[in-house]
């Protein structure tokens, strides 16, 4: 695995117990960690932290980002006034998340996004959020019960990078009351639930900028999105370390 190429997966700032303590954790679950090491690369911990920590020695380290799951993005990013359903809101993770992101799309630095991080990927290029799905679509199949994914089935565009992945249709594990709005600039819908919600976006023009709004890391019996997205690490891995030693 040493020549493998680094993945940064964004993580949860949580109240965690352990043994004998109970402190606030950077944590995210070990799906993540499974997923991408499965899929030939070194994971690595984002924590949340002071955006201004954020440095270009850190992307330059980086040959992959991944903006994990969790909690709602706080309203107020895409200017409006918090849903009864929202969640409390987790302003260092979103101040964190937004800035890397933005910094990685301004290097092309291969992004996948799940659940959340597709919603942030979508609110960081102006795009918004339904707060609460269910009152927009008049039922529950996205987030059936606590702690319980969904496998569902999703329709995908054939003439998108994500399409060339899974085909053009396949079946998905979701967890989610939200789903993305209006779409931020430059991103388009690739895949959709039978009910029109939008189920993916990615960045035509990127090197790789993907978001899923479902759970692909917690179904190892399809890994085809995670050994995508590090095969398109490998390729530029292997083209970076050929051109040193040229």
């Amino acid at each position: 695995m040493s020549g493998a190429p680094l993945v940064g997966i964004t993580s949860y700032l949580e109240q965690a117990a352990w043994g004998v303590w109970q402190q606030p954790a950077a944590l995210i679950p070990q799906l993540y960690v499974n997923a991408v090491t499965a899929a030939g690369a070194v994971p690595v911990l984002l924590p949340p932290q002071p955006a201004r920590a954020l440095s270009s020695r850190l992307l330059d380290r980086l040959d992959g980002l991944v903006l994990a799951g969790g909690p709602d993005v706080a309203p107020d990013r895409y200017g409006a006034e918090p849903d009864p359903h929202t969640g409390a809101p987790h302003q260092s993770r979103d101040a964190w998340e937004f800035e890397l992101l933005r910094a990685a799309l301004a290097v092309d630095l291969p992004v996948l996004g799940v659940c959340r991080g597709m919603q942030v990927l979508n609110v960081a290029l102006g795009g918004d959020l339904i707060q609460h799905l269910p009152d927009r679509i008049g039922e529950q199949d996205h987030q059936v019960a606590p702690a319980t994914f969904n496998r569902r089935p999703v329709r995908v565009a054939p003439d998108s990078r994500l399409g060339a992945i899974l085909g053009e249709r396949t079946e998905v594990l979701c967890y989610h009351h939200q789903a993305v709005d209006r779409i931020g600039a430059g991103l388009r819908p690739v895949a959709w639930s039978a009910d029109g919600t939008v189920e993916a976006l990615e960045l035509p023009d990127a090197r790789f900028a993907l978001g899923v709004q479902w759970h692909p890391e917690a179904d190892p019996a399809d890994s085809r999105l995670f050994e995508s997205f590090v095969d398109t690490l490998t390729a530029t891995f292997v083209n970076v370390c050929e051109e040193k030693s040229a």
